[in-house]
């Protein structure tokens, strides 16, 4: 008797192939696809990096390079390495408030894409920056909350960034009168030219100080040039007269 088969259903071996090439792309997407740095929390659809509150105590590696709004905000990040953001020339958003930061390297935000329009630095612990560490970048910076020492180095700073102008009046002077810097600046207040004056002062007490030591020294010279002559007088006073020999006495008596 002829053998019963069940019929082939041909959409499960139509559909066979398609399920093969769908897992192969999948495989493949996971491996050509951006990694994500430990502890953040990554949007490819949007470029976001989420890695705030996350405990972290420098910046992650890994981060994808098309990167554009990266958050780091509520860390315990200290200082910012130079070249720490050379990899992401797309960054738009760069948040770095609410951190321990005290320090950047020369260059540390030199290497800051063009593209960067947010810089957020607020409530860290800078006391002093420079020019050169943030470079030619023309994003709104955010600097308010931070224990400054305003100098001519810092009022330098200010007069080359794009300060948010809402955050202006929370950059302090912390180490003298406890206010806003733009106030000080406005009244008139230049710590460049303070700086300069200080500069002449203490450049003309170190030339006094000099020119009295070499009087004093002087001084001190002849004094005691005048104290071995008077010593060397005294020796040859002290010293006995010469006397005539009894030749010589015996000689002059029979000249007589």
């Amino acid at each position: 008797s002829p053998i019963c088969r069940p019929p082939v259903r041909r959409e499960a071996v139509a559909l066979h192939p398609w399920l093969r090439v769908t897992l192969l792309f999948s495989l493949l997407w996971g491996q050509v696809s951006p990694q994500c740095p430990d502890s953040c929390k990554c949007a490819p659809d949007t470029g976001t990096v989420d890695c705030s509150n996350a405990g972290l105590w420098e910046i992650p590696e890994g981060i994808p390079p098309g990167t554009v709004a990266l958050h780091l905000e509520r860390n315990h990040i200290r200082n910012i390495p130079e070249g720490a953001f050379g990899d992401l020339p797309h960054l738009r958003d760069l948040y770095l408030s609410h951190n321990r930061i005290d320090s950047l390297a020369s260059g540390a935000l030199r290497h800051l894409g063009p593209e960067l329009r947010l810089l957020d630095l607020s409530h860290n612990l800078l006391r002093q920056a420079s020019k050169e560490e943030f470079g030619s970048t023309q994003a709104k910076a955010r600097l308010y909350h931070n224990p400054w020492h305003c100098d001519c180095t810092l009022q330098e700073l200010m007069e080359s960034l794009n300060l948010e102008p809402e955050t202006v009046n929370g950059i302090i002077c912390e180490s003298s009168v406890r206010v806003p810097l733009v106030k000080l600046l406005d009244s008139g207040v230049n710590f460049c030219s303070l700086q300069r004056k200080t500069t002449d002062v203490a450049m003309l007490v170190t030339m006094f100080v000099w020119f009295f030591m070499v009087i004093v020294y002087v001084v001190y010279y002849v004094r005691q040039n005048q104290a071995e002559a008077r010593r060397h007088l005294e020796y040859l006073k002290s010293l006995p007269s010469p006397r005539k020999t009894p030749t010589e006495t015996d000689t002059l008596s029979t000249g007589f």
